[in-house]
């Protein structure tokens, strides 16, 4: 993989946020939920994830996560997609990006 410059990371706008509500997206070709998330002076954006084999959805309301707020928003069947939702996939399924302790939402990662 080709190495970025700093300007080059510094354009994604990686950021905190707490999930606020989760629900089913039965549209969804792999089975998937849509979550809110509360991104502080960035607002409240939604977003697909394909997330349901290791989170339930009680696991993910008031979970902070990281996401990815900058991108252009992405239309996932009738449902647009606001952000990307960051993990890391594995054999059993994608595991969330974790912050270590509460930060105020929209912190920006550094």
């Amino acid at each position: 993989m080709a190495e970025i410059e700093w300007a080059d990371f510094a354009r994604v706008q990686m950021c905190a946020g707490t999930v606020l509500r989760v629900e089913d997206f039965p549209e969804a070709r792999k089975p998937a939920w849509r979550l809110w998330v509360d991104f502080g002076p960035h607002g409240v954006l939604k977003t697909s994830a394909q997330v349901c084999d290791l989170y339930p959805p009680e696991s993910l309301l008031g979970r902070q996560v990281v996401g990815v707020i900058n991108f252009p928003p992405k239309q996932v069947g009738r449902f647009m997609s606001e952000f990307l939702l960051t993990g890391f996939p594995t054999e059993s399924g994608v595991v969330l990006t974790a912050l270590e302790r509460a930060v105020p939402n929209g912190t920006r990662l550094a």
